[in-house]
């Protein structure tokens, strides 16, 4: 005599593969890309920072951001595999 209650839970259906984290961590790492590839937004000599032309420190600056960047996208990322792990039933730390 078996009922439903007795039946093993099942299984979670797949996970999606294109979660809101996976979005945001390619966004972080589009940004830079885009930002240094536009060549034309920061081609010009003036401003000036301490003698230097605008488009070398421009770039120069996009040095740090881009690792905070980065940064940010191996959170969301790593954030997100702790979740799905989880949510496969694995142990999350």
């Amino acid at each position: 005599m078996s009922t439903e209650t007795d039946a093993p839970p099942a299984p979670p259906g797949p996970l999606p593969v294109v979660t809101p984290a996976r979005v945001l961590a390619g966004v972080s790492l589009a940004v830079p890309v885009v930002a240094l590839l536009w060549v034309s937004s920061y081609a010009s000599l003036t401003p000036r920072l301490g003698g230097v032309p605008f488009f070398y420190w421009y770039q120069i600056v996009w040095i740090p951001v881009s690792a905070l960047f980065t940064t940010a996208a191996y959170l969301l990322l790593n954030h997100d595999a702790r979740r799905r792990k989880a949510l496969r039933g694995g142990a999350a730390r």
